[in-house]
């Protein structure tokens, strides 16, 4: 078995993480990573913002909680945030962003760091607090959240993985 397929095999979501930010270098090797998944039509229409910012980091998991309805931090102490948006004109920018999420999940793993999507990235920057965020930020456009990923050291056990399903895999010879 390859060294992909391994990792592929043993990523699980990190929801408890340690303080200790991620370093840049590793960081910088995961965005990379992200900026290589597959794009319809080669258009590349994700964008990615890499909040280091603990105040930023802070706000958008403040807004993620209203959102949720809860006063937890639902970015589960993570010191990292790689919010994925994508240009809404882009037929496919849903399936591309969603891919660039799983390039950098993956790519984290390889690097010791755990990760987990964490979803209402659409509504956050639905709101014009996100949208105020985007424009502080200089980037302008149609863009819609595709998904969180967070990022730090894992502060619990490694997961296994659960059986898989019976009724996955259909072939039709």
């Amino acid at each position: 078995m390859s060294e992909i397929v391994k990792k592929i095999l043993t990523r699980r979501s990190t929801k408890k993480y340690k303080p200790d930010m991620v370093p840049k270098e590793i960081i910088n090797q995961i965005l990379k990573a992200g900026t290589y998944a597959a794009s319809g039509a080669g258009k590349q229409s994700p964008i990615i913002l890499a909040v280091t910012n603990k105040e930023l980091r802070d706000k958008l998991s403040k807004i993620n909680a209203e959102i949720m309805g809860v006063n937890s931090d639902p970015f589960y102490g993570a010191p990292v945030v790689l919010v994925v948006l994508a240009d809404k004109n882009v037929a496919t920018h849903v399936y591309d962003g969603s891919l660039v999420m799983g390039n950098m999940m993956l790519a984290a793993h390889d690097n010791g760091i755990g990760s987990c999507w964490v979803h209402r990235a659409r509504e956050t920057f639905e709101r014009e607090e996100g949208k105020e965020i985007l424009k502080s930020l200089g980037i302008s456009g149609e863009y819609e959240g595709i998904g969180n990923c967070i990022l730090g050291y894992p502060d619990e056990p490694e997961k296994q993985a659960a059986p898989r399903k019976n009724s996955y895999i259909y072939h039709a010879e």
